[in-house]
């Protein structure tokens, strides 16, 4: 069996960056927090763990010490809980992430219902809603009739969507009443990378391998991506869950990763993948 390894996939700087500075914190500072996981990784989750960073859901959790504020951000609201409880914040927030809570917040204060598209429950967009009054979050095209028929709409998008379903929605969208619309290219170019190598990979071979984390949503996003092109595609953590039943009858293999897979996790699967297949 042939086993190719898309030319885009694994770590982006906004991952790298995070990692990097939890490293250097945890190396100098004792009760260091993450509020939420750093990165949608268990392994490294687990990885830094050992290290010492404490993987919290509240605010409320912390007593004293050291918060980094992960690579998804955090909202308005737990800032404020955090300066109010006089912790020390370190902030690893991704820049682009950074950049669409500024848009959101200029769009508003420049009269735009701010409309995200994207997932509700993902992180990075509940810490956008917070930076600007009265936001909507569309996540499919069930959601548009929450759309107001009148007035001045600002569209954004959460970083990880793909190209293809943000024109979608925005689509349907302008069918709908508005009196102005003004539209902010948010969209990763990395994550468009690492889908576009994904998707012509996934073409040429018989069955494809997308690593990440399950809740991952931009290694969620490779694996729908890639489905769509070929049904013999399946989303893994690491080598441990692969079925190696899986591999019979198959003469080509396509491996890619998403935005939070270290490269540890994607050398192992290549390899155990390529000694698997030699020794049948």
């Amino acid at each position: 069996m042939k086993v190719l390894v898309a030319d885009k996939c694994g770590f982006c700087l906004g991952v790298n960056n995070a990692i990097e500075l939890a490293k250097k914190t945890l190396a100098h500072q004792n009760d260091v927090y993450s509020l939420g996981p750093i990165i949608h990784n268990q392994d490294v989750v687990e990885e830094l763990a050992k290290s010492g960073l404490k993987t919290v859901d509240s605010v409320e959790q912390i007593s004293s010490g050291t918060v980094l504020i992960r690579s998804h951000g955090a909202t308005v609201e737990q800032l404020e809980k955090i300066k109010a409880k006089s912790l020390n914040i370190v902030d690893a927030t991704c820049v682009l992430v950074k950049r669409l809570q500024k848009i959101s917040q200029k769009l508003n204060e420049q009269g735009y219902k701010v409309v995200v598209i994207g997932d509700s429950n993902h992180p990075e967009v509940q810490a956008i809603v917070g930076f600007a009054k009265n936001v909507l979050v569309i996540g499919s095209k069930s959601d548009l009739h929450k759309l107001p028929t009148r007035g001045k709409w600002g569209i954004i998008s959460q970083t990880t969507q793909s190209p293809e379903y943000f024109a979608e929605i925005l689509a349907e969208m302008v069918k709908r009443g508005f009196s102005e619309l003004k539209v902010i290219n948010t969209l990763c170019s990395e994550a468009i990378k690492r889908q576009n190598s994904a998707v012509q990979l996934c073409r040429k071979v018989d069955i494809m391998f997308v690593l990440g984390g399950l809740h991952s949503a931009n290694t969620r996003k490779l694996a729908e991506m890639c489905r769509k092109k070929n049904r013999q595609t399946f989303h893994l953590q690491n080598w441990k869950e692969l079925d190696k039943s899986l591999l019979y009858g198959k003469n080509s293999a396509g491996v890619t990763a998403g935005a939070s897979t270290p490269d540890r996790i994607i050398t192992e699967f290549v390899e155990n993948l390529r000694t698997f297949v030699s020794q049948r």
